[in-house]
């Protein structure tokens, strides 16, 4: 007993060894950098975003200025409203390729709905409950008759555009005293010098409002968890008990609103003027924008924030494409599907080594 308590005696405890201290940090990077790989995406186009600016900046001079930047934000404010609802489609592990169409139907039947004497006010918004209706068709397609998304929102797409096509093929020019050109009026927030005015519209106000509303939506009600939860794994949500179907027709409502409130911004921006061409593409662009921003096209991933800088990233690609004036403008179209291609492999990168 007396040399068991000698021996206990002579071996001293062993002390916290720097090696071991610098496992449990690099265990706990590891972790941190695990849970952060999502943001790869997104980071990576905000240094694309700013490398673009920056170079403009250089080459052609006048991009940081204020005048600049805000006929830029203005001119977007509509793929932004469309970006967001395709953010949270496509977080859901959907997608809608209608936006678009529903935009070009919304802005004909609301001017004309102005032409014949309905007040402006109501007459916009019907032009958001037109796309919130094309929205309930597709979300009961897709949940009740198991359409799949690709097909239910493309037979939207046709059905909005033609629509639109039967009530006008020529232009339709809303009234001048319809309250829809109020939201093109431009708020000088700082006079610069010349034309290097800082301006919002309230259509670029709307957009902002449509961006904290959607990240309010996702990241702090039941539904936006539900949303992600669906795009994770629809079966296990349902075992969750969670309210797929009723957020899934939810979730297509919302995309469809959010476009006949494009609808709205985009037909102020011109003038009140409405065409049964308007739209041609902003699906891809919004679908674009979100990819580039980081949202998952499996679903189960995404930040709205992300997909605003996305859309930024397109819009920088057209500055450039503008300012320079020797590019061909369809270019833009390949270097935007070389761009999206780039992070849609980033994503396919990223998802293998999580599931390692």
């Amino acid at each position: 007993m007396s040399s068991s308590r000698t021996l206990a005696e002579a071996i001293p405890p062993v002390p916290n060894l720097p090696e071991t201290k610098n496992t449990a940090v690099a265990g706990r990077l590891a972790r941190l950098w695990e849970r952060n790989q999502t943001l790869i995406p997104t980071l990576a186009a905000l240094v694309l975003l700013f490398g673009m600016l920056i170079y403009a900046e250089v080459a052609y001079g006048r991009v940081f200025h204020a005048g600049t930047m805000s006929s830029l934000l203005i001119s977007f404010a509509p793929t932004i409203i469309l970006a967001v609802g395709m953010t949270i489609v496509i977080v859901s592990g959907g997608i809608d390729l209608s936006v678009g169409a529903v935009v070009a139907f919304s802005s004909v039947a609301g001017v004309m709905l102005m032409n014949i004497g309905i007040d402006g006010w109501l007459s916009m918004l019907l032009m958001i409950l037109f796309g919130a209706l094309f929205g309930v068709i597709a979300g009961v397609m897709i949940q009740y008759f198991n359409v799949q998304p690709f097909i239910a929102t493309l037979a939207m797409m046709f059905l909005a555009r033609g629509l639109a096509s039967i009530l006008s093929t020529t232009p339709v020019q809303a009234p001048e005293n319809s309250p829809i050109h109020l939201l093109a009026t431009d708020w000088k927030i700082i006079d610069g010098p010349k034309v290097n005015d800082l301006t919002v519209t309230p259509g670029l106000i709307i957009a902002v409002l449509v961006v904290l509303g959607g990240m309010f939506y996702l990241h702090r009600t039941r539904s936006g968890r539900t949303v992600y939860a669906i795009g994770g794994s629809e079966s296990s949500a349902g075992l969750m008990g969670l309210p797929v179907a009723k957020t899934r027709v939810g979730i297509y409502i919302i995309s469809g609103a959010l476009s006949g409130l494009a609808a709205i911004v985009y037909t102020a921006e011109v003038g009140g003027k409405a065409q049964n061409v308007t739209g041609i593409g902003w699906e891809l662009d919004a679908i674009a924008a979100v990819v580039i921003g980081g949202t998952l096209l499996t679903g189960g991933y995404g930040y709205i924030l992300g997909s605003v800088v996305g859309v930024f990233v397109i819009a920088a690609m057209r500055l450039i494409i503008t300012k320079d004036g020797t590019i061909n403008p369809e270019y833009l179209t390949i270097i935007t599907g070389a761009v999206l291609l780039v992070f849609v492999l980033l994503q396919r990168v990223l998802t293998r080594r999580r599931a390692h």
